[in-house]
């Protein structure tokens, strides 16, 4: 296993099963608290570990039988999967006890080793169950039967859509043909948007196997799920996944009644037996909690009391994965070994839930839009709320055929683009009932347009549009005539009719319009037409973010404006009276109040503040509804705790040339890669992909332009004055000592590795040593080392990105040792001895550097060393300023 200079791990194997479990290992390692807390809220055993706040998804969990489920689903598994992900879960067990010790979390819970029991051969499933059982539709449809109880009769169907609809999920997917790129080869981009969990939800990983076997993949996997499920790149076939928004679950009302010690369950053919059992939830530091779970012929009672109706009800959960006893494993380890379209489309047609929209694209050009997982065929209502168990007419009668997957052509409808926006598309349309707006869709497809040649950060760019689709409130706001002129009501709507639309950071008009739409939901809120959404709901506590009126108010906002005037409702009157509730302070630019808050599982303990959030805080642009979805909670709260949680590039021309960041880090444990990527993902930057293999050796050809390799001539030169100039290839187990104590000084910040460990810096340089078009140096002046020289081939290098390399360009990186004795001249004269060793390959032309645009004394060196400062550039660690040196005038510097 080896580490690219984010942290991110290349791991390498023999075999298939051998890799799963050195995913498993470095997994446990880098990621330990998460790993753990995710089996434990698996296994229902959150509160015995951090106290009486895990105990309300304790109650859920058990309840929903996740462990019961993910074991019936492995147990169902083909040999041969549930072979691999055994050996997952062993490299788990191997990398624990490291990881555990690495982890402030599990060291603060006096659990220096990991928690109470262990992992099982089904764990992996249940994480997965974990990440998935709410991602679906049913926090929605048990909001909309809240609806139905509370309104009664005065639910009308236009106030039902408007409520009713639910909050729209934020992720986005692109695919170009090759006739819309630079390349000729497709492109695939996307951003997937959950919680801004901390560590972040996803991990960065490289899955290598060499043998028979061979692949070579990299992608984002879920911590505790072996192999890579939803974006992932095998060098000739990638794929994106998005929400297909399509509903899986159902919810059944159900009429529970005692017989003696039985219970029974009112169903289509009268009462019939339920099974019962009573399960023990452990409390850290408390009593511990009995629970009876209830399953029914439906599915498992998550809900024991949903009063409302004649009599007292109960809502079972009706999923595919209970019902079939199937995930859709079997899929992962195929996904691994898929080199084309069709591989990965029929790798994914054994998927189960969640339904997801894929996107594929492989080096032949082919490029797919498939749906991906089990739609159970029932009646519509069931899509919509909860469905009496006792009615025939809601039973399952089986699975709906699968869309054919679709083929992206150049020609109409596709022109060559293919989104995926969690939008009411033809192929999803029929199996769902909640879509986001087509605001984001429409606006990629805009951003496109008729566009060709386009290049990974033309995709990059996509992705952090701002452009919001505020235009129907705003309408709201254009059809009054507005507040007193000369009144700070009138000066804020007039600040309002002038803001560009754009929800970046430092608009001022963004935050004056977040102000103004949050007043706007306080006051729709507090109408007495809507005083049943306030009503108590009586569900576990683990629904409640899904049943809270202010964000479905928010959420609904637009629609609101529409519908309620056929209620009586003066829409002016509150469009004003919001102004004028905005007006009394001013506001803010939007990035003051949006601002980044990851959520922890260590939140609302008593260990909260062991959790060290130092990217907590930072302005965000974006927001719920434009392409950067970072949300917010209009009369609730402008910080963002949910937004892009990966945003990834994956280029079929050249694999290496993809792209990716994550909102927080590679590693789960503070240190120099727990945070190292958030100032990217905020500006929307993106960093490379560990490359595919070492790249093959340069040549110097015969006729055209040459080649330079990047190496220099390693051995013994000339320094003047009787004195030598040694310059050896660094060797990292020896060298990392002596390089650790001088990137770690002060001085050496612009190096980038003041706070890395000595591990840290081996790990660097152990991969820059396996390249072949970058190298480390060692460089001494008799027998004493004096600095760090790193030579490198800008067209394999981020910074060739961003100039227009030449044939003949070498990249340089100089760190000088601090010096012990300083000796007057000697940078000018180690730079001068370093160039002639550089010149001594005759195909070098001009030497290019790119010192922090900040580093005014690095720069001033140059130019006295005769560099040509070139613009400034921004690369993804830094904004660098680009110089060059030209081998004519380091030759004419040299003869003087």
């Amino acid at each position: 296993m080896t580490r690219d200079p984010w942290g991110v791990p290349t791991v390498r194997a023999g075999s298939l099963d051998d890799l799963a479990w050195a995913q498993g290992r470095v997994t446990a390692v880098d990621r330990a608290w998460q790993l753990e807390v995710e089996r434990w809220r698996s296994e229902a055993t959150l509160a015995a570990h951090v106290g009486a706040a895990g105990l309300s998804w304790d109650d859920f969990a058990a309840r929903a039988r996740l462990d019961d489920t993910a074991r019936r689903c492995h147990d169902a598994l083909d040999p041969e999967t549930r072979r691999w992900v055994a050996a997952y879960v062993a490299g788990v067990r191997e990398g624990l006890a490291e990881g555990a010790a690495r982890s402030p979390e599990l060291q603060a819970l006096g659990l220096p080793r990991g928690g109470d029991g262990g992992w099982q051969p089904w764990t992996p499933l249940g994480v997965f169950l974990v990440h998935h059982v709410l991602f679906g539709s049913l926090g929605t449809t048990v909001w909309r039967g809240h609806l139905l109880r509370s309104f009664g009769p005065r639910l009308g169907p236009d106030l039902a859509a408007a409520l009713g609809l639910g909050p729209p999920d934020g992720s986005n997917a692109v695919a170009v043909t090759g006739s819309r790129t630079a390349s000729g080869l497709p492109l695939v981009a996307g951003d997937p948007h959950r919680l801004l969990e901390r560590p972040g939800v996803y991990q960065q990983v490289h899955l290598v196997v060499d043998g028979p076997e061979a692949l070579d993949v990299v992608g984002l996997a879920f911590p505790g799920v072996p192999g890579v499920a939803h974006f992932g790149h095998t060098g000739t076939v990638a794929w994106a996944v998005t929400n297909a928004m399509a509903v899986h679950q159902d919810l059944y009302r159900e009429r529970l009644r005692r017989d003696g010690d039985r219970l029974q369950a009112l169903g289509p053919d009268g009462w019939e037996p339920a099974e019962t059992a009573t399960v023990r939830l452990a409390v850290r530091d408390g009593e511990p909690v009995t629970v009876e779970t209830v399953e029914t012929a439906r599915g498992p009672v998550v809900v024991p009391a949903w009063s409302g109706g004649e009599e007292p009800e109960a809502l079972s959960l009706r999923a595919p994965s209970r019902v079939d006893a199937a995930l859709g494993f079997e899929a992962l380890p195929r996904l691994l070994r898929a080199r084309t379209a069709g591989d990965v489309e029929a790798a994914l047609a054994s998927w189960v839930e969640p339904v997801n929209s894929v996107l594929v694209a492989d080096t032949t050009g082919d490029v797919r839009q498939l749906i991906a997982g089990r739609v159970p065929d029932r009646a519509a209502d069931n899509r919509w709320h909860p469905v009496p168990a006792w009615d025939r007419a809601h039973a399952w009668r089986g699975t709906c055929p699968p869309p054919a997957g679709l083929r992206v052509s150049d020609g109409a409808p596709w022109d060559g683009v293919a989104v995926t926006a969690n939008d009411a598309r033809p192929d999803v349309a029929p199996y769902g009932t909640v879509f986001a707006p087509p605001h984001r869709a429409a606006r990629l497809r805009a951003l496109v347009g008729d566009r060709t040649g386009l290049r990974v950060e033309d995709l990059a760019e996509l992705l952090v549009d701002t452009a919001s689709p505020a235009t129907g409130l705003l309408d709201a706001l254009r059809r009054d005539t507005g507040p007193e002129t000369g009144t700070p009501a009138a000066r804020l709507r007039a600040e309002l009719l002038a803001w560009d639309g754009r929800m970046d950071a430092g608009s001022l008009g963004a935050g004056a319009f977040a102000a103004w739409r949050s007043a706007l939901v306080r006051r729709v809120l507090d109408l007495p037409l809507l005083a049943p959404l306030h009503q108590p709901t009586g569900v576990p506590e683990v629904l409640g973010p899904w049943l809270s009126p202010v964000e479905r108010v928010g959420t609904a906002l637009e629609r609101l404006l529409d519908v309620l005037p056929r209620h009586g409702v003066d829409v002016d009157a509150l469009v004003r009276d919001a102004l004028a509730d905005a007006a009394t302070a001013p506001a803010p630019d939007w990035g003051a109040t949006h601002r980044l808050r990851t959520v922890h599982s260590l939140d609302g303990t008593g260990w909260a503040e062991t959790v060290v959030r130092p990217a907590d805080g930072l302005p965000l642009a974006g927001d719920t509804n434009c392409v950067l979805a970072t949300a917010s909670l209009p009369g609730l709260t402008d910080l963002c705790l949910r937004g892009p949680v990966a945003r990834y590039v994956w280029a079929l021309a050249d694999r290496d040339a993809s792209r990716w960041v994550v909102p927080l880090g590679a590693d789960g444990v503070p240190g120099p890669h727990a945070e190292d990527q958030t100032a990217l993902w905020a500006r929307g930057s993106l960093i490379p992909v560990p490359p595919t293999r070492p790249h093959p050796r340069p040549t110097r050809s015969t006729g055209g332009d040459p080649v330079t390799d990047a190496r220099l001539a390693e051995g013994t030169h000339p320094f003047g004055e009787g004195r030598t100039l040694e310059v050896r290839r660094l060797d990292p187990d020896r060298d990392a000592p002596l390089v650790h104590s001088w990137v770690r000084e002060e001085r050496a910040r612009f190096w980038g590795m003041t706070d890395h460990t000595e591990e840290q810096v081996r790990d660097i340089y152990a991969y820059v040593d396996s390249l072949d078009t970058h190298h480390a140096w060692l460089v001494s002046v008799d027998d004493r080392p004096v600095g760090l020289l790193q030579t490198y081939q800008p067209a394999a290098d981020p910074v060739g990105e961003v100039y227009d390399v030449e044939p003949g360009d070498l990249g340089i990186h100089v760190l000088l040792a601090p010096a012990t004795t300083p000796e007057p001249g000697f940078t000018l004269r180690l730079a001068a001895a370093l160039g002639a060793v550089a010149l001594a390959d005759p195909t070098i032309r001009r030497v290019v550097v790119e010192p922090d645009a900040g580093n005014e004394g690095a720069l001033e060196r140059l130019r006295r060393t005769g560099f040509e400062l070139g613009p400034e550039v921004e690369l993804p660690t830094k904004r660098a300023r680009l110089a060059f040196l030209r081998r004519d005038v380091l030759e004419a510097l040299l003869a003087a």
